[in-house]
């Protein structure tokens, strides 16, 4: 998802979230949310976000990401504004902005998919080729259902390619880049192509709550926040959610 459409960049959107299909964990405490700080310039943080912690504040509460910002300002006057969203239980690599003209600049980077995005996900099965790219528009499901997608010809362009990293134990690991930033663009792609996602409890097998929990991490994100300087690029560590089954399809731990 690209930053917020208004001029000021500084209202949150909708929630990506479904309340209640997985676990929930605590919000962060200062020092806890500050250990999670992967990137640190004049222009924006890149921090990495636990999985399971929406980064928006619920109808109904409860624990939230942004409710630790403020522990993040770094000596600017107003806390640190997210840029772009990840999904409650999707981890790894969260873009912030530390002021406003930078949180509008990265809005519009993200907007016009100017950032580059590679993240990690462990899928049921796995594809019988290597490498490929799947161009399948998505559209939304239903009324009902808020922000859950389904493949629908009509619906927006959405373009995803993919790697296989390793095999094993009935599972592959995969490198993923989404080309468009549609919501749950990977979760939707990988489930019609008959891979789902470990821990997916909307498009795949994942349970409604408890383990395995999503298998997705954004494992790498590149930035070309300054014009004439080389685009910043951040690397997530994998979470441990996700280490075993990594591990089973050949990952060397780093």
């Amino acid at each position: 998802m690209s930053g917020s459409h208004n001029k000021s960049f500084d209202v949150p959107g909708p929630s990506l979230d479904v309340p209640g299909t997985s676990f929930d964990v605590p919000g962060l405490t200062a020092d806890e949310i500050l250990a999670r700080v992967l990137h640190r310039d004049g222009l924006m943080l890149v921090i990495d976000k636990p999985a399971g912690l929406p980064v928006h504040r619920g109808p109904k509460g409860g624990a939230n990401l942004e409710a630790s910002f403020d522990a993040l300002r770094f000596g600017l006057p107003r806390p640190p504004v997210l840029a772009h969203r990840l999904d409650k239980d999707t981890s790894g690599c969260l873009v912030l902005g530390r002021h406003r003209k930078a949180t509008a600049s990265l809005g519009l980077l993200f907007k016009h998919g100017k950032v580059g995005k590679t993240y990690w996900a462990v899928v049921e099965a796995g594809p019988a080729e290597d490498e490929g790219i799947i161009d399948m528009p998505l559209g939304r499901l239903n009324a009902e259902r808020g922000w859950w997608q389904k493949p629908d010809p009509e619906g927006q362009k959405a373009v995803t390619t993919w790697k296989v990293c390793g095999r094993g134990d009935g599972l592959a690991w995969l490198a993923l880049e989404p080309v468009t930033g549609r919501t749950h663009q990977l979760r939707v792609h990988m489930s019609a192509m008959g891979w789902p996602i470990v821990g997916d409890n909307i498009y795949g097998n994942g349970p409604r709550f408890g383990e395995p929990i999503l298998h997705l991490h954004s494992r790498e994100i590149v930035v070309p926040i300054s014009k004439n300087k080389e685009p910043v690029r951040v690397v997530a560590p994998a979470p441990t959610h996700m280490r075993e089954r990594l591990r089973k399809c050949g990952w060397n731990g780093k």
